[in-house]
């Protein structure tokens, strides 16, 4: 079936078909609709003509953020995103030879795991369980123990961008997104 994040099937395609984009959208999906951080894969792909990790990790960083900043640009503050994208790559290159898929598929535990994602750019403590969550839902990536790293976003329901598979579970997750947001703020008062 292929990911359904990103609401645009072509951005979709290139989820598919480059491990990199999804690590991308989920760097990116920060104060941002997650269907368009999703598509920042997409977006670079069509302005860059690949995704390749060696060459986003040694381009000028101006002009980096100048291909990210272009309309429409890959989030609200591509300055900033696009250093976070440029520190990934790097990490990439240096630690997994270029190939980020060995990010997840050598991590032997999900604490490992959670370890790898928490050491890059912008990825705290709940992104990176979101994103262990991810790997585990949608690509079948489960090492021994995922499910404690990945805490209540391993359960069943519609907790995070992990358990957006169309378009009626990403308004769902929407939904309870706001939902938490609104027991947070009532909590407070």
């Amino acid at each position: 079936m292929g990911f359904q994040i990103a609401n645009l099937p072509e951005a979709d395609a290139v989820l598919d078909a480059h491990p990199f984009a999804v690590l991308v959208g989920m760097a990116l999906d920060q104060q941002y609709g997650m269907e368009h951080a999703f598509r920042g894969g997409w977006k670079l792909i069509t302005r860059l003509g690949d995704l390749d990790t060696a060459r986003i990790a040694a381009m000028d960083p101006e002009e980096f953020k100048a291909v990210a900043a272009e309309t429409p640009a890959i989030h609200r503050f591509p300055g900033s995103m696009a250093e976070k994208l440029q520190g990934i790559a790097r990490i990439v290159e240096e630690t997994y030879d270029g190939d980020v898929t060995r990010l997840w598929n050598e991590a032997a535990t999900g604490k490992e795991l959670l370890k790898r994602v928490q050491a890059l750019p912008g990825f705290g403590k709940q992104k990176a369980q979101i994103f262990v969550a991810l790997l585990a839902k949608q690509l079948d990536v489960r090492p021994e123990g995922w499910e404690a790293a990945a805490g209540d976003y391993a359960l069943e329901g519609y907790r995070s961008v992990a358990d957006v598979v169309d378009a009626d579970s990403l308004l769902k997750v929407r939904e309870y997104k706001q939902a938490a947001k609104a027991a947070a703020k009532a909590a407070k008062a």
